[in-house]
């Protein structure tokens, strides 16, 4: 399943830390994301969308509200207060799935700064999560088996801005904003260097959702094998989200939406 939610009339004033705000779209940002649970729907996924949340300008955002994993879902503490009032509906449709952990006061964690590969949490120390929220993600997980990696950042937002997976084994990554050497092992696809932004990428089923915004890179992809889901998403971009971003995504059994969600 796939939990999203409607983009706000209020993104105008979203967070932003590495990007000038430019005039943005709603209504453009809105169909962009209409094509993107569309091609979640397309992909096997069942979309479930939370409630909406009109006053909250980054909603949408939802990957940064939680870390999901087979055993349990991790409500996070977003780094940017403006952002924690995103978690609780978050928190009431994956409780009808897994049980759950909350990350407390003073530690901040976003979702977006988790990358998960396999039985591994890599976790960027970025202006968003500290270091108290990284342990307590760790403590978390200990007992379920995940190791968690600290990875530094520069010049980028979250972990996923800089490095996602794109395949078995296999990451895309912008070796500027990342050290790529924590990455030892897997195979590693770097990003057009006239294309910085183009590490965000979402897979699902052995498909890749990926802004059709870079094209180079996504001959890089195609080289490698990748079989790329093509999308608008240059109006959500403006707000410093990725492909990843706009989607909790929940692997589970045949059930029924969450109580707390309503089906797209």
């Amino acid at each position: 399943m796939a939990l999203t939610r409607a983009v706000s009339a209020a993104i105008v004033n979203c967070e932003l830390t590495h990007l000038a705000r430019t005039p943005l779209d709603v209504e453009r940002a809105r169909t962009q994301h209409t094509d993107y649970t569309n091609a979640l729907a397309a992909l096997g996924g069942r979309v479930a969308r939370l409630p909406d949340a009109p006053d909250l300008p980054d909603a949408v955002f939802v990957e940064d509200t939680a870390v999901i994993l087979d055993e349990l879902a991790i409500i996070t503490r977003p780094g940017a207060a403006t952002r924690r009032a995103e978690t609780a509906d978050v928190a009431a449709a994956l409780a009808a799935y897994r049980p759950l952990a909350h990350i407390t006061a003073p530690a901040t964690l976003d979702g977006g700064d988790v990358l998960r590969v396999d039985r591994r949490l890599f976790v960027g120390q970025s202006e968003r999560s500290n270091a108290a929220g990284i342990a307590q993600l760790r403590a978390h997980v200990a007992p379920f088996g995940y190791t968690v990696t600290e990875v530094g950042l520069r010049d980028c937002l979250h972990l996923k801005t800089a490095v996602t997976q794109v395949a078995p084994n296999t990451l895309l990554i912008n070796r500027d904003w990342v050290d790529a050497t924590v990455f030892a092992g897997f195979e590693l696809i770097d990003v057009d260097p006239a294309e910085p932004s183009a590490a965000n990428a979402l897979l699902l089923n052995g498909r890749l959702i990926f802004p059709n915004a870079y094209p180079r890179t996504r001959r890089r992809l195609e080289a490698h094998g990748v079989r790329v889901v093509g999308l608008d998403a240059d109006e959500l971009a403006k707000a410093e989200g990725g492909v990843t971003c706009c989607s909790l995504i929940l692997p589970l059994a045949e059930a029924a939406p969450p109580a707390a969600a309503a089906a797209a």
